[in-house]
């Protein structure tokens, strides 16, 4: 059987997020599913930026379990944007199209 690449390939998770998710190593593909499973089922969506939580939209409102997953992160994209999220308070949200850097974040390399 063909080893998996990219994507499809296991990656070691740091253990916060490996506790959440209940695995220490994931392809990224299943962690960024898993998320969204855990943000759907704990109704963590908010359509404005911190807004109160409503289930559905564009921004990820940070639970308890969340938070030190999303303050781990604090990167620069290729096109040059910081997405810095250490200084995030619980009930503060984050735009869904950060999940990508999230999960960068709190994989071991």
């Amino acid at each position: 059987m063909a080893e998996a690449k990219g994507l499809a390939k296991p990656v070691k998770l740091q253990a916060e997020l490996a506790e959440l998710l209940g695995a220490t190593e994931l392809p990224r593909t299943e962690i960024t599913k898993k998320l969204w499973d855990y943000i759907k089922a704990n109704k963590l969506q908010t359509k404005t930026e911190n807004g109160a939580p409503e289930n559905a939209g564009k921004f990820i409102v940070a639970d308890a379990k969340l938070l030190p997953i999303f303050r781990k992160t604090k990167s620069t994209s290729k096109s040059g944007k910081l997405t810095d999220l250490t200084g995030l308070k619980e009930g503060e949200t984050i735009n869904m199209m950060q999940m990508a850097a999230v999960v960068g974040a709190n994989i071991i390399d």
